[in-house]
C-alpha cells in the first residue's frame, strides 16, 4: 500500500479504538457520575471532552508518526520546534472537536428529547470519537495548510451557536455582539473561551503560513539554503521587513481576539475596548496593505481584500446613520475578516503545492533556471492531464501507464513548451 491509502486504513483502525474507548468512556461515566454532573450541559461538556481528547491522541500519534516516517537528523532546536508545533496543533484540534461536538450534542438534545438522548448517549459519544479519531488521524498524516485553515471556521461558528443558544440574555442581539459574553454565565463563558482559543488559532496557522513564504523564498545553492538574491531567481525588495510586518499585524489580530474574551466589559471597559477598536483598525491596515507585505499572492486576493473592507465600511456606515445595529456589524466584520483568514491561508497553501511540485521536478531533471523549470512543470501537467483520461493502454505486449510514460517523456525533454 502507499501512502495514502496506509494512512486510510490506520485511520480506520482509529476509529474502531476511539469508538470503544469513547463508548465504555461514557458508559462508565454515566454509572458514577454523581447526580450534579448529569445535568445536560456538563453531560454534554463530558461528552465532548471525551470526543476531544480521542481526536488529540490520534492526532499526535499520526504526527509522530508521519514525523518518524520522514525523520532526519535535527538539532535540539529542532526537535524543540517539533514540540511547539504538536502541541499548537493539538490545541487547535482540541478546542474544535470540543465546541463541534458540544454543539452536536446540544442539537440532537433538543431534537430526540432528554429521555432518548440519556439512552443512547453512550452510542452518540462512540460515534463521535470514532469520526474524530478516524478524521485528526488521516489529517495528520496527510497535514496542509489548506486543512489546517478550514479549521477555524467550524471552531468558531460552533462556538458562537452554542453560546447563543444558551443564553439566558434574550436581548443580547440589541446592543453588541461582546453583551453575550458580559455575563458569568455558562453561555458567556463558552463565547469567550471561543474567542481565546480562536486568537491563539489565528496565531497558529498565522505561524505556519508564514513560515512556508520564508520557505518559498528560499533557494539552496552549493548545498546551502538562502533568500533569494538578484542573480538567483526572482527578488522581492525588503522581504525580512515585509515578513516581519505582517507577522506583527496577524499576531495583533490573534492578541485583540484573546483580549476581546479575556476582559468583558462591564468589569474592565477600557481595556475591552481597547481590543475589540484596535481589532478593526489592524484588520484595515492588513487588508489594505496586503499587496505589500505578500506580493506572492494572487491579484483577486487582493481585490477581495478590499471588497471585504468597503463591505465592511459600509455597514459602518449604515450603523453610524442608525439603519444598522452594531452588532451586525460586528457579526459581518468578523466573518469577513474569518473569510479572508482562510482565503489568505490557502492561497498560501496553494503556494506550498507549487513549490513542492517544482522542487520533485528539479531534483529529476536538474533543472535550476526558474523559467525553465516553470515550463517544465507545465508540459508535465499538460502531457498528464492528456494522457490520463485514457487509462493504461496496450502498446504491442507492454502494458503502458499513461502517467509513467507522462513522466518518462517529461525527463527525456524536461523544457518542451
Amino acid at each position: 500500500m502507499g501512502r495514502h491509502q496506509k494512512a486510510e486504513s490506520v485511520g480506520l483502525l482509529s476509529f474502531l479504538v476511539c469508538a470503544l474507548v469513547g463508548g465504555l468512556g461514557m458508559y462508565s461515566y454515566l454509572q458514577f457520575a454523581s447526580p450534579f454532573w448529569l445535568l445536560s450541559l456538563r453531560q454534554f461538556m463530558i461528552s465532548a471532552a471525551f470526543v476531544a481528547a480521542c481526536g488529540v491522541i490520534s492526532f499526535i500519534v499520526g504526527y509522530l508518526h508521519r514525523m518518524r516516517t520522514f525523520a532526519t537528523k535535527r538539532s535540539w532546536i529542532g526537535s524543540i520546534r517539533r514540540f511547539i508545533e504538536i502541541l499548537a496543533l493539538s490545541i487547535v484540534y482540541a478546542a474544535t472537536l470540543f465546541l463541534v461536538s458540544f454543539m452536536l450534542f446540544g442539537l440532537v438534545h433538543r431534537a430526540i428529547g432528554a429521555s432518548l438522548f440519556d439512552e443512547y448517549v453512550s452510542s452518540l459519544v462512540a460515534m463521535f470519537c470514532g469520526v474524530a479519531g478516524y478524521v485528526t488521524f488521516v489529517q495528520a498524516e496527510l497535514m496542509d495548510a489548506k486543512t489546517l485553515a478550514s479549521l477555524l471556521p467550524f471552531f468558531i461558528v460552533s462556538g458562537v451557536v452554542t453560546a447563543s443558544s444558551t443564553t439566558t440574555d434574550p436581548y443580547w442581539f440589541n446592543n453588541n455582539f461582546s453583551q453575550l459574553g458580559d455575563r458569568t454565565t455558562f453561555a458567556a463563558s463558552m463565547f469567550n473561551f471561543t474567542l481565546i482559543t480562536g486568537g491563539v488559532c489565528i496565531i497558529i496557522i498565522s505561524y505556519f503560513a508564514l513560515s512556508e513564504l520564508i520557505a518559498t523564498y528560499r533557494v539552496s545553492t552549493n548545498g546551502k539554503t538562502k533568500l533569494r538574491k538578484i542573480k538567483v531567481g526572482y527578488r522581492i525588495p525588503a522581504f525580512r521587513t515585509r515578513i516581519a510586518i505582517l507577522a506583527v499585524l496577524l499576531f495583533l489580530a490573534g492578541i485583540a481576539f484573546i483580549g476581546i474574551g479575556t476582559f468583558r466589559y462591564t468589569p474592565h471597559p477600557i481595556l475591552h475596548n481597547v481590543f475589540a477598536r484596535g481589532l478593526p483598525c489592524l484588520m484595515a491596515v492588513l487588508l489594505v496593505g496586503l499587496p505589500w507585505f505578500a506580493p506572492q499572492l494572487s491579484k483577486i486576493t487582493y481585490v477581495m481584500s478590499d471588497v471585504a473592507l468597503l463591505v465592511t465600511a459600509i455597514a459602518g456606515v449604515s450603523w453610524i446613520t442608525g439603519h444598522n445595529t452594531l452588532t451586525n456589524v460586528e457579526a459581518l466584520a468578523c466573518m469577513l475578516f474569518l473569510g479572508w483568514f482562510i482565503v489568505f491561508s490557502r492561497q498560501i497553501a496553494a503556494i506550498e503545492e507549487d513549490r513542492i511540485q517544482r522542487e520533485l521536478l528539479k531534483s529529476q531533471t536538474g533543472i535550476t533556471n526558474d523559467f525553465e523549470l516553470e515550463e517544465a512543470v507545465r508540459s508535465g501537467e499538460q502531457l498528464v492531464f492528456e494522457t490520463s483520461l485514457q487509462g493504461p493502454v496496450l502498446n504491442g505486449s507492454k502494458l503502458m501507464d499513461p502517467v509513467l510514460d507522462a513522466t518518462e517523456q517529461l525527463l527525456k525533454n524536461p523544457a518542451r513548451s
